[in-house]
Order: structure tokens, then sequence, then C-alpha cells
């Protein structure tokens, strides 16, 4: 029987103007929150159809009731996602264009490539987000709590459940394709696909958000952009994209856990990795303890417990 459990939460993004600035301490912070929830709406929706395509292939009783636990707590994460870019798009109606541009390439990736190509790409990049999301979530005092306390939910509560279905992807991509080394051979396309995706996300956020609203040039997290902004500095006649400063939101802090991070991503990537042994944020503990106990966790950081 699966460990999963599906919970439907709502944000209400609906009853206020969600700022796309939603943590003004640390804006790069802010931009790229902000595209994972652009990545994870079509990221989502092309699970929730791999999972119905790939049914039919699963054989173990097991492996098909945690397909279904995955496939419904990442519809109830696109359904929250989409409200919370619904609430950017009033604001800043661009931005439309935006996510259209983002599910399209996700759209395009269903239709082009086989069911085995996309249970790698789900396992592959489900399998970095145990150690990203726990450098995260062990850093919420700067990363989340300055911030909107809605939105920081939102991204709490996604993280903690990625958590919570780490071996969920691997567990079905072991049960229908089997082989590592399809898995590792493909990793390359699949994060360069990854990396474009956000690249739209973030490309779509300086074009139709003012500088004044995001305060960053959202494409700084991009090394080689950041690069080639610095030599356009360094070259008589061009001029860099005037698009804001370029700090990067991991900048504060400590190296040596960012250096973690990147360790357990490499090897979330290597032969009979396990998900199960990764260590785990203690936040992600925390917060299914005050679910249990019936607290608002719509509001963490200002949660009270509902029926008292």
């Amino acid at each position: 029987m699966t460990e999963l459990h599906v919970r439907k939460m709502d944000f209400a993004f609906a009853d206020y103007d969600v700022p796309f600035l939603w943590n003004p301490a640390n804006p790069a912070f802010s931009a790229m929150a902000n595209a994972v929830s652009f990545l994870a709406i079509g990221f989502e929706k092309m699970i929730v159809q791999l999972i119905t395509q790939a049914k039919p292939q699963i054989t173990d009783p097991a492996v098909a009731e945690e397909a279904d636990a995955f496939m419904r707590q990442e519809g109830q994460h696109s359904t929250a996602h989409r409200q919370h870019v619904k609430g950017l798009i009033r604001r800043y109606p661009g931005l439309q264009r935006t996510l259209d541009a983002v599910i399209a390439e996700f759209d395009t990736l269903t239709a082009d490539t086989p069911v085995k190509y996309r249970l790698a790409y789900t396992a592959d990049l489900e399998a970095t987000f145990t150690p990203v999301f726990k450098l995260m979530l062990d850093n919420d005092d700067t990363l989340f709590a300055p911030g909107d306390d809605r939105v920081a939910s939102l991204f709490i509560w996604h993280f903690v459940e990625e958590v919570e279905h780490r071996s969920s992807a691997l567990i079905i991509f072991d049960s229908v394709v089997g082989s590592e080394l399809y898995r590792m051979r493909v990793a390359p396309s699949i994060f360069r696909h990854v990396l474009k995706v956000v690249a739209v996300a973030c490309a779509g956020f300086n074009e139709h958000v003012p500088l004044a609203d995001r305060q960053v040039d959202a494409m700084a997290m991009f090394a080689r952009y950041r690069h080639g902004q610095t030599l356009r500095r360094l070259v008589p006649g061009l001029r860099p994209a005037d698009n804001g400063t370029m700090p990067r939101a991991f900048d504060h802090l400590p190296r040596r856990e960012q250096l973690v991070a990147l360790g357990g991503i490499i090897r979330s990537q290597m032969p009979r990795h396990n998900p199960a042994h990764e260590n785990l944020p203690e936040l992600a503990n925390r917060w299914f303890e005050r679910y249990d106990e019936g607290y608002d966790v719509t509001r963490w950081y200002t949660a009270e417990k509902t029926g008292a």
C-alpha cells in the first residue's frame, strides 16, 4: 500500500493581489520560485498524461497504486500553481503568453517522445528534488519566512510533498522500463529541456514584468547568460541587456550546503540510486505533523489550528 497522501489545498490566491516580488529580501529567489510555478503546470500536466498512458504497462498492483497516488498528488500541485500563476497574470496579462509557451514545450514533448523517455524524464528530474528542496527548506528562515505567507506556504507544501513521493517516479520507471543505462543516457537531453523551459519562463518575466516590480534580471540564474552580459560590457560597441542586476538566489547560503546539494543532484543520476536513503529536510517532518494536527498550513508562518 502506498504511503502517499493526497492533500487538497486552497491558498486563496483569487482573494488578493499576488505579488511577483513575494520575498522582497531576495528578489532573485522570488523570480526563481515563480519560474517553478510556471514549470510545474506544464510538467505536472505531462505527468498526468504520462501515467494514464503508462498504466496498461504496469503489472504490479503495488506499483499501480503508487502511480495513481503520485499522479493525484501532482494533479493537486498543478491546480495550486495554476491559481498562483493566474494571480500573476491578473497583474501582468502578458504572462499568459509565457504560460502558454511553457505548456507548449511539454505538450510537444508528450507528442514527440515515447512513454519510456517521459518516464525517464520524470524519474531523473524528480530524483534531483530532494537534495535541492532540502537546501531550500533547511534555509527557510531567509528564503521563505520573510515573504508573502501564502506564496511561501504554496512552495513549502509542494516541496515537502515532493520529498514525500521522492521514490515514486523511479519506482514507476523501474517497473515499466527497468534500464538504468537508458535513464542515464537520456539524462543530458532531459536537463537541457528543463533548462530551456525555465529560460522561457524567465525571459517572459523580463519581458512582461516591469523591472520596478521584479528588481532583478530574471535570467541571472543562468551562468551562460551572466557571462554573456559581462562579455558585452567588456567589448566595445556591445551593450548588455538592461534587465536589472544579476544576483543569484543562493549567494547568501553557506557554500558547504550548496556543495552538498550539488553532490546530491549528481548522485541522483547514478546507477542504483535509491531516493529512500536521502537525507531529508527537518521542516518536512514538522510540516506533516502540523498538518495532521489540524493547522492551516496554507499560512505556514501564521498558521492556527483549525476547528479549535
